[in-house]
């Protein structure tokens, strides 16, 4: 395991490597490899144990009966998933978890986190208390999906997502983590309309891209996002 990588997560933010190694013992933790594709949960299962991405990242999608599906969430490297889920016994996923790349995935147990208390390593509480400041981040990215879906047109809701991760990044010009297909999932527009209307944009010279390089220009005003 990289410690020094996790020192910098936000999960173990406070703790140094040789606290982490320490603690991860304590908790039973443990890695696995998944290729890009690869179902890490699938709806409907029953998990104990909290994933944190150490290499690669994972996407959270909803399938839905009538065969089509959502992205509802991507997690990054360092990030963590399936804690809401993991926390309460006996709760069955809604969605599926994915590999959106090759990656490398920690599991920790959060029973052992929650219940046991462990002298040898002395930093349950703090790992406790990162987990409850990154539930109320995750609450506040909720509420951000919920704005970028809200404007009636595909350029409203294209807008509002590239300016929020504008701000997110502190500068105009910025990578999105998600592929065409992906980005129409998570605004939920049809990716043919979704690609027209980005091209739409750069010839107004509202923006720039190519591939998953976005710049936007000075031009935007408040009627673009009608």
């Amino acid at each position: 395991m990289n410690y020094e990588f996790l020192s910098s997560t936000k999960l173990f933010c406070g703790m140094p490597p040789e606290k982490i190694k320490n603690a991860l013992s304590c908790l039973n933790a443990s890695e696995k490899e998944f290729k890009k594709g690869g179902i890490i949960y699938r709806a409907g299962d029953t998990v104990t144990e909290i994933g944190l991405v150490e290499e690669g990242s994972v996407n959270i999608t909803v399938n839905f009966y009538c065969g089509t599906s959502n992205i509802f969430g991507h997690i990054a490297k360092g990030e963590i998933f399936a804690e809401t889920y993991a926390a309460i016994p006996n709760k069955k996923l809604i969605c599926d978890v994915v590999a959106a790349e090759n990656s490398k995935i920690l599991f920790i147990d959060i029973n052992k986190l929650i219940n046991d208390t462990c002298s040898s390593c002395g930093y349950h509480g703090i790992i406790i208390h990162n987990l409850l400041q990154i539930s109320a981040e995750k609450n506040l990215k909720l509420s951000s999906r919920m704005m970028h879906t809200a404007p009636k047109t595909v350029r409203g809701r294209l807008l509002s997502y590239l300016t929020w991760q504008a701000a997110k990044n502190e500068s105009r010009e910025f990578h999105i983590p998600f592929t065409r297909q992906q980005l129409a999932d998570y605004l939920g527009v049809d990716r043919s309309v979704l690609s027209t209307e980005l091209s739409k944009m750069q010839k107004d010279g509202l923006i720039n891209y190519r591939k998953n390089d976005i710049k936007l220009n000075n031009t935007l005003n408040s009627e673009e996002w009608l």
